[in-house]
């Protein structure tokens, strides 16, 4: 079909779009019934495991994963790798959209969610890591949008604005980088509370560091993965830049990720080394635990390397979805799997298909938000106003 203008308006009965229709329907009943029927209605939640995936996978995973924001715009503004600046969009928006989705995600967790805002503005706990973890997120989304901010103004035509938050990027990156630094190693502070009930395997006084380190090869890992998927599914929307630059991010955000990944597994062995707990790798959590540290850690690690040697991008491109996945499982262990494992199993945390279900339903809302800005904002390519703005 296409409009009075002669332009071709997509089909509107499309198989993605059916099957998002019907996850969005069904996310929205599960939330109706989550805020009328309370968290008991939708949750397998209970004392022993008061956080369950909304934490472990929405939180903690999706803070993670939006890393990609302060590493990109890192390299390219603070260390000058101008070659990547292609990246930096794309970067800024899904760490934008992955941010938001944390927020909104936590209202589900929070029994009484209008209080959310309560340590702000009620009681300053300023000792507390919670508190820490939440000013941080809450002060860096306001910086992501900052920093998101120049291509919605160059869609609405807003020069003076635009022009105005532009020249404010080294700032807003530093403050960026500052608030990631901080909030991504106190995700991993807050289980230093819990040495009885975390696996020594993955318990650690380090994990403030491992959080940090692996928020870093998250980011680069995820900037590879959604390239990748964007410039297939929205490879129209690209100018040539972006797909010229496409293969160098893929090489140089690789060669660091390999780097960063070796870096991680020394750590983790010299953490093991120091707590001296290497008896425990005769067992069944044991075993789960080298999968993850060799099927996640170290052969990516390997795998990169050899795609940078080689220039083999399609080899990175896939290497960045297993790294992507490593770090689900890295999160998804420390929160819940290794989590309370010594209870008997009937006592054990799974999640309810509905706590699964609001799950997809924040996910896929952040992909058709990204699909429509994408689609409707110079995400990847120069508004033809700013072509020598860079």
């Amino acid at each position: 079909m296409a409009d009075e203008s002669g332009a071709k308006r997509s089909p509107l009965l499309t198989p993605f779009n059916m099957i998002a229709g019907i996850i969005v329907l069904i996310g929205l009943i599960i939330t109706a019934i989550r805020f009328t029927g309370g968290l008991a209605a939708v949750t397998n939640l209970s004392d022993n495991n008061p956080w369950g995936i909304w934490i472990g996978f929405d939180l903690l995973v999706g803070v993670a994963l939006a890393a990609g924001g302060y590493v990109t715009s890192a390299a390219v503004y603070l260390f000058g790798m101008k070659r990547y600046h292609s990246a930096v969009r794309p970067a800024i928006l899904t760490g934008f959209l992955g941010y938001a989705l944390v927020v909104i995600a936590l209202n589900y967790d929070v029994g009484r969610f209008w209080r959310l805002p309560y340590p702000f503005i009620m009681q300053q706990g300023t000792t507390s890591l919670l508190f820490e973890v939440a000013a941080c997120v809450a002060l860096y989304l306001t910086v992501l949008f900052l920093e998101f901010s120049p291509a919605a103004l160059e869609w609405l035509g807003l020069k003076r604005l635009r022009n105005l938050i532009v020249k404010l990027t080294i700032l807003l990156t530093i403050f960026g980088v500052i608030l990631s630094t901080l909030h991504q190693s106190s995700l991993g502070a807050l289980f230093l509370i819990a040495p009885s009930k975390l696996h020594p395997l993955w318990y650690s006084p380090y994990l403030p560091v491992y959080f940090f380190v692996t928020s870093i090869v998250a980011g680069l890992s995820m900037v590879i993965f959604e390239s990748t998927l964007s410039g297939r599914y929205f490879g129209d929307k690209m100018d040539d830049v972006h797909k010229e630059e496409a293969n160098h991010v893929a090489l140089g955000f690789g060669k660091a990720a390999s780097l960063v990944l070796a870096g991680y597994f020394i750590v983790k062995m010299v953490g093991i080394s120091t707590a001296n707990t290497w008896h425990y790798l005769n067992s069944g959590y044991g075993l789960w635990f080298l999968v993850e540290m060799l099927g996640f850690v170290a052969l990516p690690c390997f795998l990169y390397a050899i795609g940078v040697r080689d220039k083999n991008v399609k080899l990175i491109k896939w290497t960045s979805a297993l790294t992507v996945f490593g770090i689900i499982l890295n999160r998804l262990n420390i929160s819940l799997i290794a989590f309370n494992w010594h209870l008997p199993s009937s006592e054990r945390y799974f999640p309810s298909l509905m706590e699964i279900g609001i799950s997809v339903f924040l996910v896929t809302l952040g992909i058709l938000a990204f699909r429509f800005i994408v689609t409707h904002m110079p995400i990847f390519y120069e508004h033809p106003d700013y072509t020598d703005a860079h």
